[in-house]
């Protein structure tokens, strides 16, 4: 912990860090449910309130108003990291935790679009806002208090269980999920039965508020206040301070951009990538992939200690390097386990269309030539497909051209060469294969995310510490990590292939891989209130 010592500020006692640790985790579990929940459901989000006969455009405008939440973090960033470094690390998330839980259950009693048209997607974005500016000082503010809690030699392992909790919001979410949908059965889930994970997070809120009243203020922040060294303006500061502002770049895109993406790839990513383009059932989906998220809790713990041992940097360099050469053979690894029927019909029987200059819009109303239909249908079937330029609009399939290109005469030939639409349900031995594979996504997850909260918390100066690490990890994981769903499955859209859209992941972690070895420096043995001191 913090070595500074002033008269009447106490060192907490091991029930008391126990304490911290136990209500800021579960709290931030919670929190990240209310915020995950959206997403877990973003399907039937999209059907209910951006209702356009495409399922395709009907999910990448669910998952927009999904980003549109991690949007506005950053500003939530700025706000509560204000009152963080200005009033205090506990009251500022006490306020945090009681927005997220509030704008999250209203979500549960919003109408539909079919009942009250355009208001229905306004009032939904208005509380993803919401849900984002308080998320924006959530996180920051447990993993400092945490962070500001521990003796040095434990902080990375204190705060991976901050980091663990988020993975276990998501976890939660889809546990939540699973068991709403066995209690009020297929056709009422969904007529109503979807709104009551959402309503929930009032039952969550009430346990978090009752276990975090229970908190004292960080002993950092008392010590810095008791010695009339609390920042008068933390946000002005944040970017005055001699050599802060490069750390707050080095933060920004060697840690919250790489490690983020990262993390909902190994989660979110697969989560869509084996409903969608595997067409494997909803429920199956959820129960696999959660399975995968809670067995892969433990890496954010073990790689958060054992930062504490070999540095921060060190894991998180190598889980960079690991991402870039493991990303796109996991994924066909969970893609071939998950639908076996689909991946070998691609293999065998690929599907090509021919045009002049073809391309599809997936958010145009009608596609402005005969090729883009075809695009279209394909990408509404979820087929995987490739295109040639020409001056006669076809289609080709295994080598074999198509006769008949209307939509019936084209699912026709699809059934014919092996292409199924109907939903599956992967062998036991192959729901295991995919398991494993998200498992060792959560462990290259694990090896960045595990130690970055503790690396953060000593890369920036005690005074302006929740200012200084909330504003580039809300940036990152807003706009880098928010918009990857959305960007992602619009890259499969546009270019039919399933695995298209791990491009943009490749692409941040490998930004991330460069900066941190050249400009992230190694934190672990830096006093909390001294860090950021020498430049």
């Amino acid at each position: 912990m913090a070595s500074i010592a002033v008269e009447g500020v106490r060192e907490p006692t091991r029930k008391e860090i126990r304490l911290v640790i136990a209500a800021s985790t579960l709290g931030t579990v919670f929190e990240w449910y209310d915020f995950f929940i959206y997403g877990t459901l973003a399907a039937i989000i999209g059907r209910t309130f951006f209702p356009t006969g495409n399922p395709t455009i009907e999910l990448i405008l669910s998952l927009l108003g999904f980003a549109i939440g991690f949007g506005f973090r950053p500003l939530g960033a700025i706000l509560f990291g204000y009152l963080g470094d200005r009033l205090g690390r506990k009251y500022t998330f006490l306020v945090t935790i009681t927005m997220m839980g509030l704008a999250t259950a209203a979500i549960g009693f919003v109408p539909s679009a079919a009942s009250i048209g355009l208001g229905a997607p306004v009032i939904l974005l208005a509380l993803r806002i919401l849900q984002g500016l308080a998320l924006g000082g959530e996180y920051g503010g447990a993993a400092i208090y945490v962070a500001e809690h521990a003796p040095n030699g434990k902080r990375g392992f204190f705060t991976s269980f901050i980091q663990a909790s988020v993975s276990g919001g998501f976890a939660l979410s889809l546990a939540v999920v699973l068991g709403t949908q066995a209690v009020v059965g297929p056709e009422n889930w969904e007529a109503w039965g979807w709104r009551i994970p959402f309503i929930v997070s009032l039952l969550l809120l009430g346990i978090s508020l009752w276990m975090r009243l229970k908190l004292s203020e960080s002993p950092v922040f008392q010590a810095m206040k008791a010695a009339g060294q609390v920042s008068s303006n933390p946000l002005k500061e944040s970017f005055t301070h001699p050599g802060n502002m490069k750390r707050i770049l080095v933060a920004l895109f060697g840690l919250a951009a790489g490690v983020t993406v990262i993390w909902y790839t190994a989660l979110f990513q697969v989560l869509y990538f084996v409903q969608n383009a595997m067409k494997v059932d909803d429920r199956t989906a959820q129960i696999i992939v959660g399975i995968g998220a809670m067995s892969g809790l433990f890496w954010f713990i073990l790689f958060g200690w054992l930062s504490d041992r070999i540095g921060r940097k060190k894991p998180i360099i190598i889980g960079y390097v690991l991402t870039l050469l493991l990303l796109f053979p996991l994924f066909k690894l969970i893609g071939g386990a998950a639908n076996p029927q689909m991946a070998q019909a691609s293999r065998a029987a690929p599907v090509v269309v021919a045009g002049r200059d073809c391309a599809y819009d997936p958010f145009a109303k009608a596609q402005a030539d005969e090729c883009g239909k075809l695009l279209d249908h394909l990408s509404r079937k979820g087929v995987h497909y490739s295109t040639v330029d020409a001056s006669i609009v076809g289609v080709s399939i295994g080598g074999v051209a198509v006769a008949d290109t209307s939509p019936a005469g084209l699912d026709a030939a699809l059934n014919a060469a092996g292409y199924s639409f109907d939903k599956v349900r992967p062998s036991h031995g192959n729901m295991a294969l995919m398991v494993l594979g998200i498992l060792v996504l959560s462990a290259l997850s694990g090896l960045t995310f595990g130690p970055m909260a503790a690396c953060m918390a000593e890369f920036f100066p005690a005074r302006i510490r929740y200012s200084s690490m909330s504003i580039p990890y809300h940036i990152g994981t807003g706009y880098f990590g928010g918009f990857l769903p959305v960007i992602s499955q619009y890259i499969v859209a546009r270019t039919g292939d399933p695995y298209s859209g791990l491009w943009y992941t490749f692409s941040v972690t490998l930004v991330a891989l460069v900066v941190a070895i050249f400009w992230l420096p190694e934190t672990t043995r830096l006093n909390l209130d001294t860090a950021g001191r020498d430049d």
